[in-house]
């Protein structure tokens, strides 16, 4: 099962302190898989890749702006997040993650294993975040050795078509709407992705986003056609767990708040004792029931790239 929250604005900090309470929680069996769903202020994020080049602004600049800036252990380079921005912040054991009970293809993951490893897990959470786009109407996919979403591709899904490319071969009319990166740990993830919804699009002009120069950002705002029929932030945040639910052929429910949250990780049994495993929670708000995804050969030379950051 995959429980989420959505927390509304939540100060970066207090974010990082709320993901590391959780992985720690979810790493001792007393919580199941948690889906954080939220919004930032403006702040910058600098993965472990990251170079200080594509940060353009000055210190004094994103002072000025109010833009603080963080040094994190997720993969991948610099990030922007914002208002209209919804974050999600997946805190999965992969351990607990195997192939479709729904006729989806496995996903052979690490060891040739029916488990996820990283890359299936960034990959299913691409997916599920282009099925979102989908359901505004906004056609996006991926791109060959770019993590994201992007929108403007013209040759459609580039990773179903074209993988055997390098990135310089393709063309640079595609936007990105959304950026992955996670950070994995003792088997469980934390960070995640950033989806642009009515961000401000002006804040990228401060970074060259995931150290990307020759490609653009969206917002689903810019590409539905009446941005004033967009759903809240939250109503997004539900739609986003439903398709994380789907893609991930889990059951969802939704969790009211953190103290609700915490309550069943304090009364959940110490997993190395109880015969009951400890990511089994109460009856889900509607089933994970989805339609084979079909995931194309070439990620199976990706899933062999060793190293657990996984970048946007």
């Amino acid at each position: 099962m995959i429980q989420y929250l959505y927390l509304g604005r939540v100060d970066y900090g207090e974010a990082l302190r709320l993901q590391q309470e959780l992985v720690a929680l979810r790493t001792a069996g007393r919580i199941g898989n948690v889906l954080l769903l939220l919004e930032h202020s403006p702040v910058l994020t600098l993965g472990r890749n990251a170079k200080r080049a594509n940060i353009l602004a000055s210190d004094e600049l994103l002072a000025a702006r109010g833009v603080t800036l963080y040094e994190i252990n997720r993969g991948g380079d610099v990030t922007y997040h914002g208002p209209g921005q919804l974050i999600g912040y997946p805190i999965f054991d992969l351990r607990s993650l195997r192939r479709s009970k729904s006729g989806a293809p496995a996903l052979a993951g690490e060891g040739g294993r029916n488990r996820l490893g990283p890359v299936d897990f960034v990959r299913l959470m691409e997916e599920a975040l282009i099925r979102v786009c989908g359901e505004f109407g906004v056609s996006a996919g991926r791109i060959c050795g770019l993590t994201g979403v992007w929108c403007h591709l013209r040759w459609g899904s580039i990773l179903d078509e074209s993988c055997g490319k390098t990135a310089k071969d393709q063309p640079a009319s595609e936007r990105k709407i959304a950026a992955i990166g996670i950070h994995v740990a003792r088997g469980v993830t934390s960070h995640g992705f950033a989806f642009n919804v009515t961000t401000d699009l002006r804040d990228f002009a401060l970074i060259n986003p995931c150290g990307i120069t020759d490609r653009p950002v969206t917002s689903l705002e810019r590409e539905v056609a009446d941005a004033k029929n967009l759903p809240s932030l939250e109503s997004l945040a539900d739609l986003a767990a439903r398709e994380f639910g789907l893609v991930f052929d889990e059951p969802v429910a939704r969790v009211e708040n953190l103290a609700a949250l915490r309550a069943l990780a304090d009364a959940a049994p110490d997993s190395a004792t109880s015969e009951t495993p400890a990511q089994e929670f109460p009856a889900p708000a509607f089933p994970g029931n989805d339609a084979p995804l079909e995931i194309p050969p070439e990620i199976e030379r990706l899933r062999h790239t060793k190293g657990k950051p996984v970048s946007a």
